[in-house]
C-alpha cells in the first residue's frame, strides 16, 4: 500500500540550459514531480494515470523504478503518445511549450480508475492541470476524489493554472468546486489571484480556509510561503540561494509538505521543511534532477549546508 497517490500527467522535459543553447532532457508533469519529491523525502508514494507505450513512456517507468515510486497504476496506451514539453529561458523567466494534445494521460476516464488503490491511499494528490488536459480526465479526477473521501482518505489539491489548456472562466468554476472537496490546498499566489479575484495572500488564505481546507500552504515565489490553518496563519521567510531554474519549485514544495505530514509533522513544521526543499530545488536545471533528498533539506535547515555534487539529487 502507498500512503500518497499522485494522479496526473507525467511528461518528458527538454530544458534549454541557456538562451539559444542545447536542451537537457529531463522529466516533468507536476503530479509526477510531486511523487518523486515526496519519495526523496522518505514517503511511500505511487503514481496513477497513463503514458504512451513508447520510448518516452519507457523512460518514465524506468525513472519511477529508480526513485522508488510505485507505477503499478500507470497504464500504457499503444494508441496514444507520452506528452512532451520544452522549457526556454529569457529575462522575464522560463517559458513552457507543450506537445501533449491527444496524449495517453489526457484520454483517461473514470472507468480507468484503480478504485481499490484509491480506497487504500492516505492522501490523494491532484492538480488543476490533471483536470485541464481533457474533459474525461477532469471527470476522472473528481471521481477519484470521491472514492478517496468515501474511504476516509485526505485530498491534496494544487490549483496550478495553465490558461493554454482551458479558459479562465472554466478554470475558476472547476477549481472552486474541487477546492471545496480538498483537505490540503497548495496554491501559488499568481494563480490564486486569477482564480479567486483576491489580492493579498492573507485574503486568499482566508478564502481557501473557508472552503473547508484543514491546511492552506500558499507559495509566494521569492517571498516565501504563507501557511494557514484553523489556528491562524504564519509567513515563512524565503531562503536566499543561487537560483538557476524555478521549473519544479512548487512541486518540490508540495511533495516535501505532504511527506512531512505523512511522517507526523504538524502543518507549520511541514511548510517550513517544504519551503527549504523548494529553495534547494531551484539550484539546478529541470523539474526532477534538482529535487533534494530529505537529508539535504535537514542539513540545510540545521547547518546551512548545500548539497554536494555526487552525493544527492544534484549529481
Amino acid at each position: 500500500m502507498t500512503d500518497l497517490l499522485c494522479f496526473g500527467e507525467a511528461m518528458i522535459e527538454f530544458n534549454q540550459t541557456q538562451a539559444g543553447g542545447p536542451y537537457l532532457q529531463g522529466f516533468g508533469g507536476d503530479t509526477s514531480n510531486v511523487a518523486i519529491a515526496a519519495a526523496r523525502q522518505g514517503a511511500s508514494v505511487g503514481c496513477m494515470g497513463a503514458t504512451g507505450d513508447d520510448v518516452f513512456g519507457d523512460m518514465l517507468h524506468e525513472l519511477w523504478r529508480g526513485e522508488g515510486v510505485d507505477a503499478e497504476n500507470v497504464t500504457r496506451r499503444a494508441e496514444a503518445p507520452t506528452g512532451l514539453y520544452f522549457v526556454t529561458h529569457a529575462a522575464e523567466g522560463h517559458v513552457f511549450t507543450y506537445r501533449r494534445a491527444g496524449s495517453a494521460a489526457s484520454r483517461i476516464a473514470p472507468g480507468d480508475l484503480p478504485r481499490a488503490a484509491l480506497a487504500r491511499a492516505r492522501i490523494l494528490h491532484v492538480s488543476a492541470i490533471s483536470q485541464a488536459i481533457s474533459p474525461s480526465a477532469c471527470d476522472a479526477v473528481l471521481e477519484a476524489i470521491e472514492i478517496v473521501r468515501g474511504a476516509g482518505g485526505l485530498v491534496s489539491y494544487d490549483t496550478n493554472l495553465r490558461l493554454k489548456l482551458w479558459p479562465l472562466a472554466r478554470a475558476r468554476a472547476v477549481v472552486a468546486a474541487t477546492a471545496a472537496m480538498a483537505d490540503i490546498l497548495l496554491p501559488g499566489l499568481d494563480d490564486a489571484r486569477l482564480l479567486t479575484g483576491l489580492e493579498t495572500p492573507e485574503e486568499i488564505a482566508v478564502h481557501y480556509l473557508g472552503t473547508g481546507a484543514k491546511h492552506v500552504a500558499l507559495t509566494l515565489g521569492a517571498e516565501g510561503v504563507l501557511y494557514a490553518n484553523a489556528d491562524g496563519m504564519t509567513r515563512i521567510a524565503p531562503h536566499r540561494v543561487a537560483a538557476v531554474d524555478a521549473t519544479g519549485a512548487g512541486d518540490a514544495f508540495d511533495g516535501a509538505f505532504l511527506a512531512e505530514l505523512l511522517a507526523g509533522a504538524d502543518g507549520l513544521s511541514a511548510a517550513r521543511h517544504a519551503n527549504a526543499a523548494a529553495a534547494l530545488a531551484v539550484c539546478g536545471f529541470g523539474a526532477v534532477a534538482p529535487l533534494p533528498q530529505r537529508a539535504d533539506v535537514v542539513a540545510y535547515l540545521t547547518q546551512g549546508t548545500m548539497p554536494q555534487t555526487g552525493t544527492s539529487a544534484y549529481s
